[in-house]
């Protein structure tokens, strides 16, 4: 028997219908290129994505046809994230981070048939333009400046387009956005969302034991948006009603403390990188800035370290740690803390808020090794493997990657986690960096985050490098805090109060910088091979 329920469609559409009737006035602000601030409000954005929309048609944007976004973070971004998917398009993020070639390959794997392009971005375009295969480029006059010729403006073409876009037949599984992985291990994959399952993404995020973000919140998503939907904040709070507040390009800590400030920022999101900076300045500040007393942080894409949380608890800033994929839509686990935790010593504590934590509502979850399904009991490590409705069952033109996906459906992620009793998930490490030694696994993970709670140590990655008797074993990159002069000996005898003497690097070596990903996560695939040939003696 089927229910008596109604089934109108999950989409995006209805996320900006309502975000325009119920908070119209509520705030969207961007940081120009020169610094400047541009101010909007939901009721703008919306009546400005229709304008979109409807000029896309124009230019022959049919259902499902991919339109590419090259931008950061700001309101006519936010306009493409709704104006697209009204046009019937697919709105396509591209990572500006990423090589020329990379873009280039993605553009035209994708099939975009439009892109959108900030002015400040054309010299990027124009070192892979030739290789396009698209109709059309809209340039976004972000800096103020004038189009070049040869492009659409896009303000000349929201001004002389229609106030709608003719109808478009919308059901929730149609695809609505797309994002590339980074392509870290081969060339980049592509993940197509569907309605449903960003606007269920949403509903998850929203919750009062989730991110809890609200009509009362302000929002600022230092996470670029072409990060996995800026990890679906801009949709979350358009459904909510919340302020969003965007820092263009300006992403240094100076700049991103002062927009909180300004703002009175409540909620921020970025990846540890962005905060270990913010956390700097904020210490070395000789007045406090004036920050909304309840503001709270969200540290994704790469393991936060457990001295960065008790840094930002001294400075009254709550962090939230959190995990997700391309793959995922991205969050698939937030570590909130329970009543029963606050029995836990202090030192526990911060362990358990160290984890990426528990799993999101209808967010599946199993840990597999050579022994098969492993026990949730904190401590039996394996591959992450997932299952949800916000997670991709397949890649977009690329079926070679079907190796991804488990015989019975679940996603392999590449993780090596345990999972404790109570459900909160540890990342030990990915497949590719854990460093298998003499019969051991070693976390570089937990290495790297233990080196990063020094006081003289910014930033610290392990890797692992091939040994004539182990195996591996793993070898330490580190960048001292200016003006320190923190030796290999100090830093050993550091990790040997923390970590069994067989899993200690063997080797620390001092660097300017670790090399990072377009997402600012540390590459270590270039550490390998700049020390693969390491002597040890």
């Amino acid at each position: 028997m089927r229910s008596t329920m109604m089934t109108d469609p999950l989409t995006l559409n209805a996320v900006l219908e309502r975000a325009e009737r119920f908070f119209p006035a509520a705030e969207v602000v961007t940081r120009r290129p020169d610094r400047s601030l541009h101010r909007s409000n939901y009721a703008e954005v919306a009546r400005r994505a229709r304008r979109l929309a409807a000029a896309l048609q124009k230019l022959g944007v049919e259902k499902g046809d991919r339109v590419g976004t090259l931008c950061w973070n700001h309101y006519a971004h936010l306009e493409a994230y709704f104006g697209v998917p009204l046009a019937g398009g697919i709105v396509h993020m591209l990572n500006l981070r990423l090589s020329p070639d990379d873009i280039a390959y993605i553009v035209n794997h994708a099939g975009d048939r439009v892109l959108i392009v900030d002015d400040v971005l054309l010299p990027l375009l124009q070192q892979f333009q030739d290789k396009l295969d698209v109709q059309e480029i809209i340039v976004v006059p972000f800096s103020g400046a004038a189009v070049p010729d040869g492009f659409r403006d896009y303000e000349a073409l929201l001004a002389a387009a229609p106030d709608a876009p003719s109808p478009v037949d919308v059901d929730e599984n149609d695809g609505v956005g797309m994002c590339y992985t980074s392509g870290t291990t081969g060339r980049p994959k592509g993940v197509i969302y569907s309605h449903r399952a960003l606007v269920l993404h949403c509903f998850a995020l929203g919750l009062a034991d989730s991110l809890a973000i609200s009509m009362r919140d302000a929002v600022l998503p230092v996470v670029p948006m072409f990060h996995v939907n800026a990890w679906g904040l801009p949709y979350v709070c358009a459904m909510v009603g919340a302020k969003q507040v965007f820092p263009g390009p300006h992403l240094d800590g100076e700049n991103l403390i002062d927009l909180m400030a300004r703002e009175q920022v409540t909620f921020a999101a970025g990846v540890p990188t962005i905060w270990l900076g913010i956390a700097a300045a904020l210490e070395a500040a000789d007045t406090p800035p004036d920050l909304h007393p309840q503001l709270r942080t969200i540290v994704g894409g790469a393991a936060c370290p457990e001295s960065l949380i008790r840094r930002f608890d001294a400075l009254g800033i709550g962090v939230i740690h959190g995990w997700g994929m391309t793959e995922t839509s991205p969050v698939g686990t937030l570590c909130i803390l329970r009543d029963e935790h606050g029995a836990l010593p202090e030192d526990e504590l911060y362990a358990l808020r160290a984890k990426q934590g528990a799993l999101l509502p209808f967010f599946h979850a199993r840990v597999v090794n050579e022994n098969g399904i492993a026990p949730w009991d904190g401590e039996t490590m394996g591959e992450l493997e997932v299952r949800g409705p916000w997670i991709a069952a397949e890649y977009y033109e690329n079926p070679g990657a079907a190796d991804r996906w488990s015989e019975d459906g679940w996603f392999r992620t590449g993780d090596v986690v345990t999972i404790d009793p109570q459900g909160y998930v540890k990342i030990t490490d990915r497949t590719k960096d854990l460093i298998k030694s003499g019969g051991e696994w070693i976390s570089s993970v937990d290495l790297e985050n233990a080196l990063m709670g020094h006081p003289d140590v910014l930033e610290a990655a392990v890797v692992a490098i091939p040994h004539p008797k182990w195996q591996e074993r793993p070898l330490a990159a580190v960048v001292r805090t200016d003006g320190s002069d923190v030796d290999e000996a100090a830093l050993q005898a550091y990790l040997g109060e923390r970590f069994a003497k067989w899993s200690l690097p063997d080797a620390v070596v001092f660097v300017d910088e670790i090399p990072k990903t377009s997402t600012g996560k540390f590459k270590k695939s270039v550490l390998r091979d700049q020390y693969q040939d390491w002597t040890w003696s």
